[in-house]
C-alpha cells in the first residue's frame, strides 16, 4: 500500500502539528543541502566578508565633505554587494516598532482568522494571506506563509484586503510606506549621481511618484524540525528597483557573495536594502542585484517585512540607460518590459520561445 502525504496549505499548521520530519515537497535537492547550516552559529561567526553597514546620517548634510562621504559609501555598497544595512535612515524606531507589532499581531491570530484574508493565486489574485505554490523555479515548496499587498501610492491600494486586526495595522503600515517612499527617492538620487546622471533620473526611469509601486510582503517562517533540509525562500534575485526589509532580529538572510553563502548579521534599528534587477539593468550591471535566500531554524519563528519598489509592468522598457553603455561596455541586458522580465525569470524564456514553454534552470 502506498502512503501519500497531504501537505497542509499553511506551513504554520504543518509546523504546529508535531511532525519530526518534513514532507518531501519541502526538502531541497541533495546538491543544495551541504550549504545549509546552523543559522545561529553562522551569524555569530567572525571573519570573512560581511554585509556592509551604511550610516545615512550625513546623506543630506550641508557639509559637502560629510555628504559626499556618506553618498559614496552607499554607492560603493551598491556596486560591491548590492545589499546593505541602512542605519540612521530617518524612519523613527517608534514607527518601525508599530509596523512589526502590527504584522506579528496579524500572524499571532488563529489560522482560521487569517484565512479570511486568503488570496487566490490560481485566479491571479496574489494580494492577501498565502503560502507558496509549487510554481517556483525548482517546483518545490518553501517553509513560509506570507501576507502580500500594495502599500503605495495610496490610490493604488485596496484597504478592503488589509488586516483589520490589530487595529493599528492600517495606520502604521500607511505611514511607514509614505516614509519609505521618501527614502526611496533619496537612495535613487544618490545612485543616479553615481552613474553620472541627474539626481531625478533613475526615479523617473522606474515610474516616478505616480507609477512606482511599493508592495509589502510579510514573511512568516515557522520553526522547522529539519532546518538543514529546507529553505524559507529559495535562492533568487529581486525583480524590484529596490527592496527594503525589516525583521524581528532572528537571523535567516543569506547572500551569495564571492562564491559562498554569507549570513547577514542582525543590526539593531537597521533596514536592509537590496538593489533589485531593475536598477541593475538600468545601470548596465554597475549596481548589483545579489542572489539571496532565507534559511529557517528549529528554535525561533522568523518574521520579515519586505517592501519591493516596482516599476509599472508594461509602461516602461527596462534596458541599460544610454549613458551607461559604451563600445567597451556594451548593453548586458536586452530591452524588456517589467512584465517580460518577470516572465523571463519564471520561465527562462528566450525571445524566440512561446510564453508557455518553460526552460530548465540556467
Amino acid at each position: 500500500m502506498v502512503t501519500t502525504i497531504t501537505v497542509p496549505s499553511r506551513v504554520e499548521r504543518l509546523a504546529g502539528s508535531g511532525i519530526e520530519r518534513i514532507p518531501k515537497e519541502y526538502i531541497r535537492p541533495e546538491e543544495e543541502r551541504p550549504s545549509i547550516g546552523d543559522i545561529f552559529a553562522e551569524e555569530k561567526m567572525g571573519g570573512g566578508p560581511q554585509v556592509p553597514t551604511v550610516d545615512l546620517k550625513g546623506i543630506n548634510s550641508e557639509d559637502l565633505e560629510v555628504r559626499e562621504k556618506c553618498r559614496e559609501e552607499l554607492r560603493k555598497a551598491a556596486v560591491d554587494w548590492g545589499v546593505m544595512h541602512l542605519v540612521n535612515h530617518g524612519i523613527p524606531e517608534e514607527l518601525t516598532g508599530r509596523v512589526k507589532a502590527a504584522g506579528e499581531g496579524f500572524f499571532g491570530q488563529p489560522i482560521e482568522e487569517k484565512e479570511k484574508y486568503a488570496n487566490d493565486q490560481a485566479a491571479g489574485n496574489v494580494q492577501g494571506y498565502g503560502s507558496k505554490l509549487a510554481n517556483n523555479a525548482s517546483g518545490q515548496l518553501e517553509w513560509e506563509d506570507y501576507f502580500f499587498h500594495c502599500v503605495f501610492p495610496e490610490d493604488k491600494t485596496d484597504l478592503s484586503i488589509w488586516p483589520k486586526t490589530p487595529s493599528d495595522y492600517i495606520d502604521a503600515t500607511r505611514e511607514y510606506a509614505k516614509q519609505l517612499r521618501a527614502l526611496t527617492t533619496t537612495v535613487l538620487a544618490v545612485l543616479s549621481q553615481g552613474l553620472g546622471l541627474e539626481e531625478g533620473r533613475l526615479e523617473k526611469e522606474v515610474g516616478g511618484m505616480e507609477e512606482l509601486l511599493l508592495q509589502m510582503k510579510i514573511n512568516y517562517y515557522p520553526k522547522c524540525p529539519q532546518p538543514e533540509l529546507a529553505l524559507g525562500v529559495e535562492a533568487h534575485t529581486d525583480v524590484s528597483a529596490l527592496t527594503f526589509i525589516l525583521h524581528n532580529m532572528v537571523p535567516g538572510l543569506q547572500l551569495f557573495y564571492e562564491g559562498k553563502w554569507v549570513t547577514a548579521k542582525c543590526v539593531p534599528n537597521s533596514i536592509i536594502m537590496h538593489v533589485g534587477d531593475t536598477v541593475e539593468i538600468l545601470s548596465n550591471g554597475k549596481y548589483k542585484s545579489i542572489l539571496h535566500r532565507g534559511v529557517v531554524n528549529r528554535e525561533k519563528v522568523r518574521v520579515s517585512w519586505a517592501v519591493f519598489c516596482e516599476p509599472p509592468k508594461e509602461k516602461i522598457i527596462l534596458q541599460p540607460l544610454p549613458e551607461t553603455v559604451s563600445e567597451a561596455d556594451p548593453p548586458r541586458f536586452p530591452p524588456r518590459t517589467f512584465a517580460q522580465h518577470i516572465k523571463h525569470k519564471l520561465f527562462r524564456l528566450t525571445d524566440q520561445e512561446g510564453a508557455d514553454t518553460p526552460k530548465p534552470d540556467e
